[in-house]
């Protein structure tokens, strides 16, 4: 694998070509990207809503109604398309509910490991909750590492991607009563591949990035 060439690759896709799917097999692996993605304290404040059917796609696109109508396309012309949901507070069930599930897995090889992971988890979503009031937003950074990590292994099966925050949230929030199960929507990324006429590819619209000596400081 070339790190580079993937990334260089890959880019928003603005034009979807909806006679193309991606196969059963690989949207495995696609799951596999949004299962495994990394989490602080393995927190894993997420949720997805998934859709590949033409009625799937039709419900989220009902967030790009509106002043949002330049995405609805990108919506309904995709094969699969992703709501990236972020919960809405982490209580005690839910806390000890991700321990369990870490348990099972092999993660502690004793009681003490286990409750020492369990301490920190909770002292740092504390933090966020009553010293930084932000943990919404800190629970929102993790879906967005998230999010970026499907961008990176969905171009390395190339599977082309477009991550959309110009979307009516709230209309997805009531579409799907996201709130009413502890979540909320935060970002759209469709998938799927690109038509041959998209402006945007990188044949059309060559990539450009800050330079390596602008954006690096290496220490010595």
């Amino acid at each position: 694998m070339n790190v580079k060439e993937i990334l260089n690759w890959r880019y928003s896709t603005k034009e979807f070509d909806s006679s193309k799917r991606i196969s059963n097999k690989e949207f495995e692996q696609v799951k596999s990207l949004l299962q495994m993605s990394a989490s602080s304290t393995n927190v894993q404040p997420w949720h997805f809503v998934i859709a590949d059917s033409k009625e799937g796609k039709e419900r989220i696109a009902k967030g790009t109604q509106g002043f949002f109508q330049f995405n609805e396309a990108k919506v309904k012309d995709a094969s699969h398309v992703v709501v990236f949901c972020a919960k809405t507070d982490l209580d005690d069930n839910y806390m000890q509910h991700v321990l369990e599930i870490e348990d099972k897995a092999g993660r502690y090889p004793n009681e003490e490991i286990k409750q020492m992971v369990n301490g920190a988890r909770n002292t740092f979503a504390d933090m966020h909750r009553y010293d930084f009031k932000d943990l919404q937003h800190w629970m929102e950074k993790q879906v967005y590492l998230n999010i970026g990590n499907l961008l990176l292994g969905a171009a390395a099966l190339e599977i082309d991607t477009l991550a959309m925050e110009g979307i009516d949230l709230k209309a997805i929030d009531e579409e799907f009563g996201l709130r009413q199960k502890g979540f909320t929507a935060v970002a759209v990324v469709s998938l799927g591949y690109r038509t041959e006429a998209d402006f945007n590819s990188t044949e059309k619209t060559p990539k450009s990035r800050l330079p390596q000596e602008e954006i690096f400081t290496l220490l010595k």
